[in-house]
């Protein structure tokens, strides 16, 4: 997983905006504080589409640069936000857990029309970056 550095700023009772100063072009609005990660999360994952793997700059090397700052200044903050690239190699695995949670969360799946396995990356993905 990946962190990258989000700039959040919000003009008067506007919706919050977040660029990415490592990802150009790569922006987001959520309407609410809550609403950020997922806005972010979708932001990042249509950025990475038809874009080349980028690694996240350190967050010290983000607050040297001068838009960044220049943003801090006007009353913008940055906010770490997580990144799993979506579509990546499946991979089968063993897991043990309670046979109650077990058999919970098959009902859950089935009547999602879900399987157990894109039930479970569904909630780790959300337990993870809040998508």
């Amino acid at each position: 997983m990946k962190y990258f550095t989000a700039i959040v700023h919000q003009d008067g009772d506007s919706a919050f905006g977040l660029t990415f100063p490592d990802l150009p072009g790569c922006f987001a609005a959520a309407d609410s504080w809550d609403g950020i990660p997922a806005a972010a999360a979708e932001a990042l994952d249509l950025w990475f589409e038809d874009m080349p793997d980028v690694d996240p700059a350190p967050l010290d090397m983000v607050r040297k640069r001068a838009d960044v700052a220049a943003a801090l200044a006007s009353g913008a903050s940055l906010m770490h936000v997580p990144y799993i690239a979506a579509g990546s190699v499946v991979e089968r695995v063993n897991i043990t857990m309670e046979r109650e949670l077990l058999r919970a969360i098959d009902q859950t799946a089935k009547a999602r029309g879900m399987n157990r396995s894109s039930f479970l990356a569904v909630a780790a993905r959300h337990a993870l970056v809040g998508d």
